[in-house]
């Protein structure tokens, strides 16, 4: 599983590393980001290209895996 570490990034960064991972994968992509809304963007983000998310909090960010 790809992973992508985005925490701490501020927005477009995390969707721009997303896209990014999502061009090259063959198989599930993890993303890890730190604010709710980047969650939500990423979210998004998939769903708006075909894609399935799960997502998760942990201690101090969110972990979205998409596929």
């Amino acid at each position: 599983m790809k992973e992508v570490d985005a925490r701490g990034l501020s927005c477009p960064e995390p969707i721009m590393l997303t896209a990014e991972a999502l061009k090259g994968a063959q198989g599930a992509v993890k993303v890890l980001v730190t604010e709710p809304h980047q969650k939500m963007n990423v979210e998004k983000y998939a769903k708006d290209h075909g894609k399935k998310t799960h997502s998760e909090e942990k201690d101090g960010y969110f972990e979205v895996v998409i596929e």
